[in-house]
């Protein structure tokens, strides 16, 4: 049964948060909280959670905002891609060109798309081959997601480069316990044919997780009409992605602790794409081919009965990017091919001072690679870090971190934050705030890329580093016997040394600078202990300071709401309404740079029943009302679409 909101430690961790946490660690923090949100007993909001650093530290402490998806949601909602489980986090735009398998760029708070650090088990995976560094959310398959964690406001301070806006942290499932198999079947609309299988398990020593997915999705409407020629075909869009992972972890001792992850995707995507000037979509398809893995390393020493713990650790991620062009009327067919690498080494230690207080010491060496046709180009950066996390008295708890980053072409930048929690006493009302800096730096592409002589653009080696200082405060309410939660927070961004082209378009040069400020609120209610409902607001203003203009995609107003209704013990039902309000876009090939866009609101409601002791039977409606939008302009999204499957896992 569904416990008021006072109680779980799923609703704890919304408002606390596990990034970059070695795989290990991670895999110990997720078994100490094994069981479902519905199933979890009774805790007060003390409860004693995990931070950013993987140090145990009670919900009351934690400053920062945050919102943390578990497993057991991803499943409830049926999200089958990283893209569609992240559509309703507050503060954060979602931007798709098409259906399964296009680009998709993530805006949080107000900040470009590549602003955002990704980690997957604690490794960077930001593109070091495309122009700007930005991650593409599409192609991350969830079959084998554990949680993913959303950290909002500048990160700097820990994550170093790329985290200016905030970091997006993903972990994978490790195995606990007997052996254990899973499979998942899935059919639907637009030729949807998914499948995931499992294998898992652990013990007090060595414990194993291995998965395979496949996604493939063969038709989905993607091109509008009206942009299509007479007598043209259109096209619909073909994707299809096989993803693999691996988690294994050995104890060689009590105190020592080795483990490994590993993950490989391989994403076909066959759309249609432009020709021309003003552009139009060609009467052929392209394909776009895309080949990521992720895999890292480490060891966990444990020392003086747990007050050091050392990690060492090995991360490398490797993204390979094939384009295929066909021959049309504005000139003959093309293959290109990128190729982003990034290695990482990595030591931390986590000292226990005091019962109240630890300190977090970290160096790091990083290096990534850009490899095409024309250019190969290398960075490497080297990083230290430290944070005290404490307790100053009872109700009153902080956070405070500083890194030091040194780059070969760039140079050395020092980065902050600070993230102070108070409780009221009688009340209990919990005021947070936090204050900090990040950096983006320049890309391989924007310093060394030549586009000559077709275009007479050149790469600019002196660009200097993005930089924004941002800072948030609010509160969160417990009500009626802690069974009601409220809060909301107002967060501020200044945000200089923008990378923008130079006036007669041969290079790029440090000329802008923006403003991103709003509002995020919630409330969420256990209504009974079988139904819970959230509702989610925020407000976002994000303007261009050198233009005086609003930034594109980044519309001010977005508000969604999830109701849960455990029905019966086999019988489980779940709704998301999202509405995101008008934003200024430019339209699909930019002949025309601004125009202002209509809003949309979408509904997906899934159900799933208990059938028997191994198998639940499942179902979904994705945009029930069959909305037709487009998000970015020029791109139809996915009208309705009903699903439908099992997931069998043997006692």
């Amino acid at each position: 049964m569904f416990p008021p909101l006072r109680l779980s430690t799923a609703h704890a961790l919304r408002v606390a948060f596990l990034f970059s946490v070695p795989p290990a660690l991670a895999a110990l923090a997720m078994q100490a909280d094994p069981v479902h949100a519905q199933q979890a007993d009774a805790m007060m909001l003390d409860e004693i959670t995990v931070t950013a650093t993987a140090v145990p530290t009670p919900v009351a402490q934690v400053g920062s905002s945050v919102t943390v998806i578990t497993e057991q949601e991803i499943a409830r909602d049926q999200r089958r891609t990283l893209a569609d489980a992240l559509a309703t986090v507050p503060g954060l735009n979602m931007v798709q060109t098409g259906g399964p398998g296009g680009q998709a760029s993530v805006f949080l708070r107000g900040t470009n798309a590549n602003h955002v650090k990704v980690l997957v088990d604690g490794v960077p995976v930001n593109d070091p081959s495309t122009p700007n560094g930005v991650f593409d959310f599409s192609h991350l398959a969830t079959a084998d997601v554990a949680r993913i964690e959303v950290l909002r406001g500048p990160q700097s301070g820990l994550y170093g480069a790329d985290a200016l806006g905030g970091v997006i942290s993903i972990t994978t499932k490790a195995g606990k316990g007997p052996p254990k198999a899973a499979l998942m079947l899935e059919g639907g609309s637009a030729g949807t044919f998914n499948q995931s299988a499992s294998l898992s398990g652990g013990g007090e020593r060595f414990d194993y997780f291995f998965s395979a997915a496949h996604l493939r999705t063969e038709a989905t409407p993607v091109t509008p009409p009206e942009l299509v020629s007479p007598g043209q075909r259109i096209n619909d869009d073909f994707y299809d992605n096989w993803s693999f992972a691996t988690r294994l972890g050995f104890a060689v001792t009590d105190n020592f602790r080795l483990s490994v992850v590993g993950r490989y995707s391989d994403a076909l995507l066959k759309n249609t794409t432009d020709g021309g000037w003003p552009g139009a979509p060609n009467a052929a398809r392209s394909e776009q081919r895309n080949q990521r893995f992720v895999t890292r390393a480490e060891g966990v020493w444990s020392l003086w009965d747990g007050r050091i713990t050392n990690t060492f650790g090995i991360g490398y991620a490797n993204e390979d990017r094939e384009s295929t062009e066909p021959a049309t009327a504005f000139g003959p067919g093309s293959v290109t091919e990128y190729l982003g690498e990034r290695t990482i080494y990595d030591w931390r230690a986590d000292v226990v001072v005091a019962p109240d207080h630890k300190l977090i010491l970290g160096l790091q060496h990083e290096r990534e690679r850009f490899d095409d046709a024309s250019l190969t180009a290398s960075a490497g950066n080297s990083a230290g870090f430290i944070e005290w996390q404490g307790k100053i008295f009872d109700r009153l708890a902080f956070a405070a971190n500083i890194r030091h980053d040194d780059n070969d072409d760039f140079g050395a930048h020092t980065t902050w934050r600070i993230a102070p929690t108070f409780t009221l006493p009688v009340l209990e009302t919990r005021l947070k705030a936090s204050v900090g800096t990040g950096f983006k730096a320049p890309t391989l592409s924007q310093r060394f890329m030549d586009s000559r002589p077709l275009y007479n653009f050149y790469g600019n080696p002196d660009l200097r580093p993005e930089e924004s200082t941002g800072y948030d405060i609010g509160f969160e309410q417990p009500l009626a016997g802690e069974r009601v939660l409220i809060g909301a927070t107002y967060f501020h961004n200044d945000i200089d040394n923008l990378i923008n082209t130079n006036t007669d378009f041969t290079s790029y040069e440090n000329v802008g600078k923006a403003t991103t400020r709003g509002v995020e609120a919630f409330a969420a209610v256990a209504l009974t202990p079988a139904v819970d409902l959230r509702a989610d607001y925020t407000f976002t203003f994000a303007r261009d300071d050198v233009a005086r203009q609003e930034l594109l995609r980044r519309p001010r107003h977005k508000a969604s709401f999830t109701a849960r209704w455990q029905a019966t013990e086999k019988l489980g039902l779940s709704a998301t309404a999202l509405y995101v309000g008008a934003w200024v876009d430019g339209n699909r090939d930019f002949s025309i740079p601004r125009l202002r866009t209509s809003g949309y609101a979408t509904v997906n409601v899934a159900v799933d029943y208990k059938a028997a002791d191994s198998t639940v039977l499942f179902a979904r409606v994705d945009n029930l009302f069959d909305r037709r939008y487009e998000n970015p302009v020029g791109f139809l999204r996915p009208g309705l679409g009903v699903y439908a499957g099992l997931r069998f896992t043997p006692p």
